[in-house]
């Protein structure tokens, strides 16, 4: 009988979780990133949609743009995960790609830049811990996460467009 007591707590203990989870995400995140999608869409009615797409379209009509600037600005001035919101910006063929890019930045970001992504500042935390008990240096862990993480999230942007579009040829083949 004990044993099916204990499951019938773990169980709902799991809910619990759960919902306190889910309320800590009510009184935090959600907020915050309501605010932040205000202000983002309150800054492009400033500047006037046409021009902020206008800039948007040439600043990803290339794949350094596209996979590189674009995601680093939006992690850089959005964190996670308002950044994500910067795709409204790229066509729609490529959206996938940029996101799989600025999704793929969301950690190395955090070396240089601990605000981006600060929910997720443990990974680094985690690896530096071990670095700094081996003796060596702390810097040159940060910057070479971050740059690794610039080319990575490049190489993954065009992997992912070439994916895409090949799929998306094939769909419309058929």
């Amino acid at each position: 009988m004990e044993f099916i007591t204990h499951i019938a707590e773990g169980f709902i203990s799991m809910f619990q979780e759960g919902g306190a989870i889910f309320t800590s995400w009510v009184g935090g995140i959600i907020p915050m990133v309501v605010c932040l999608m205000t202000f983002v869409n309150a800054i492009v009615k400033l500047i006037g949609e046409e021009r902020v797409e206008k800039v948007a379209r040439r600043a990803t009509g290339n794949v350094l743009g596209r996979y590189l600037l674009l995601p680093f600005l939006a992690n850089m001035f959005l964190a996670n995960p308002m950044c994500y919101t910067f795709g409204r910006f790229v066509e729609e063929k490529y959206k996938p790609a940029y996101y799989d890019s600025t999704v793929s930045f969301v950690h190395p970001i955090t070396s240089l830049f601990p605000h981006a992504n600060a929910g997720e500042l443990f990974v680094y935390m985690g690896i530096a811990t071990g670095i700094t008990q081996l003796g060596l240096s702390l810097g040159v862990l940060a910057i070479r996460y971050f740059l690794v993480g610039l080319i990575i999230i490049f190489i993954r942007g065009i992997v992912t467009e070439w994916i895409y579009l090949r799929m998306l040829a094939r769909a419309e083949e058929n």
